[in-house]
């Protein structure tokens, strides 16, 4: 069987709650619900999906009958083909659009290409800049610029009905301008080249109602500037009456002297005015920042609107990583590795993987496999990389690993089983925690364990708290000096091989308190 079809199977097989686990939280109530009412679209689902031939291989990989291993292949597939995001949209289109024929809309999805179209959203105060980029990123990425402005300009019934509202200065309804936002992006030229909505919604509820109505943006940007900065810029407006761009006499002027000589003032409200808006607005920021938490960026508006507008495309030209971490922790001796993967495994739910540990475990279990581990543990001889790697690629290849990821420290230690680690459980973000020999060997050769309670001091950290428990300390025979830095000099020796191996890997001042080393971890792991 191909691995593209190994990879189909894995990622369409799983079951439907486990696949709504890929969606962002503001999904997932969504599609949950549109999944549930209509039954029509789950068959037409399964329709494309499961083919008579399979249903073999899904009893097979039934994980009641026997543990159910995903061969690494497909999820290194699904990262490098982006698969998971393409899944996932997909199915979001299918059932927020629900159209009448979902095998042609699928197709007609992947034709058009587009399941990547921009789905982006600009919010913000008044006259922080939301139009100017807008206008600027919309032509760049080839989408359809909405605004309120072009929704009410609009012909449909809906739109007459927004400009009754508007013409007696009355708040539109959240209801009607869900559907009018909801009726526009709807129209083909949103559906093929995507769309960036500038200023919309303006509320919480407004927001929470559109999601509800199947309009969930990618990306979402929320401008911030100081108020009297925004009230500099609200007085200087200028507008270009052809094209409609906005200018400013003081923070934008065009390059253009003929476009200059044509520009005229913009309307330009009372400061009562603005500073009712400004304080409207700030009531509903931190409302409208919740609805988006998962896909926003907050970007600082005061700034030069060159450096805003490349922060902005930045953002919206980056996709989301693969949601299955594979992480490699590497470093020398007493970097913390293992104090560090235990802190993201409990954070983040990940498998914490440690290869002295795993193969233990193994050669305590009884297999044939683990009675020659243990012969060479025995001998204090190092097992082989063959028995190592087939008792790693065993257990990263288990279910737990390929849903929840995992994090694996304690191997690779040099450049062959870097290579051939690569070949069968490649891991997709790597992490180097730099430390010197001589902090090394100080947090190493100093520390000790009490035989009486188990628990471990430190000569300078964590002295023993008694002369007591001081005379009855025992130090293991893997921590003395000459050991420890034997094993510094081994990792020295292929640290640049292993680097040449993991050129993109993340380096990381393990000379820190722990928290700080975790949180440098964290924010790589986590970053878009």
């Amino acid at each position: 069987m191909s691995l593209i079809v190994k990879a189909a199977l894995y990622l369409w097989f799983r079951p439907a709650r486990a696949l709504m686990t890929f969606f962002p939280n503001n999904k997932q109530t969504l599609l949950s619900n549109r999944l549930n009412k209509h039954q029509e679209i789950k068959a037409s689902v399964s329709a494309i999906l499961i083919h008579p031939s399979i249903l073999l291989l899904l009893i097979l990989m039934d994980e009641t009958v026997k543990p159910l291993r995903v061969p690494p292949q497909m999820s290194v597939y699904a990262d490098k083909h982006n698969i998971f995001h393409l899944v996932q949209s997909m199915l979001s289109s299918l059932v927020i659009d629900q159209p009448e024929d979902p095998i042609s809309y699928l197709i007609s999805l992947l034709r058009r290409s587009s399941v990547d179209i921009p789905r982006v959203l600009l919010l913000g105060p008044p006259a922080v800049g939301k139009h100017t980029v807008a206008k600027k990123l919309s032509a760049e990425l080839r989408a359809v610029h909405v605004s309120m402005h072009s929704l009410l300009e609009g012909q449909s019934e809906l739109s007459v009905q927004a400009r009754q509202y508007i013409l007696k200065e009355q708040e539109l309804p959240a209801e009607l301008l869900v559907r009018l936002v909801q009726q526009r992006l709807n129209e083909i030229d949103c559906f093929n080249r995507g769309w960036v909505l500038e200023g919309i919604p303006q509320t919480r509820l407004q927001a929470l109602s559109l999601q509800q109505a199947g309009v969930i943006p990618e990306h979402v940007v929320m401008f911030e500037a100081p108020d009297d900065v925004l009230l500099e810029r609200s007085q200087g407006k200028l507008v270009d009456p052809l094209t409609g761009d906005v200018y400013h006499r003081t923070f934008i002027w065009p390059v253009d002297d003929t476009v200059a000589q044509r520009l005229e003032d913009g309307r330009s409200p009372s400061e009562t005015q603005r500073l009712a808006e400004l304080q409207r607005y700030r009531c509903e920021a931190t409302g409208l920042s919740s609805a988006y938490q998962h896909v926003l960026k907050i970007i600082n508006a005061d700034q030069p609107h060159a450096d805003i507008y490349q922060q902005v495309l930045a953002f919206v030209q980056t996709r989301r990583r693969s949601i299955t971490p594979r992480i490699l922790l590497l470093g020398p001796p007493g970097s913390g590795k293992s104090h560090q993967a235990r802190l993201l495994s409990e954070k983040y739910k990940m498998v914490d993987v440690c290869c002295g540990q795993l193969l233990r475990s193994v050669a305590a279990d009884g297999s044939a496999l683990g009675e020659e581990i243990q012969s060479y543990l025995d001998d204090g001889r190092q097992v082989p990389d063959s028995l190592v790697l087939q008792v790693l690629e065993e257990r990263l290849s288990r279910l737990d690993c390929s849903c929840r990821g995992w994090i694996l420290h304690g191997f690779p230690c040099d450049l062959q089983q870097a290579k051939s680690q690569q070949e069968s459980q490649q891991p997709n973000r790597v992490f180097f925690l730099e430390l010197t020999d001589d902090v090394c060997l100080e947090r190493i050769t100093l520390r000790a364990t009490d035989p009486v309670s188990g628990e471990r001091f430190h000569a300078m950290t964590r002295p023993a708290p008694t002369s007591e428990v001081q005379n009855r300390l025992k130090t293991r025979p893997e921590d003395s000096t000459d050991i420890v830095t034997h094993k510094l000099s081994q990792y020295r020796i292929h640290t640049a091989a292993l680097q040449s191996v993991y050129p993109d890997a993340y380096h990381i001042d393990a000379d820190q308190d722990p928290h700080s080393v975790f949180e440098a971890l964290e924010s790589r792991l986590t970053a878009y």
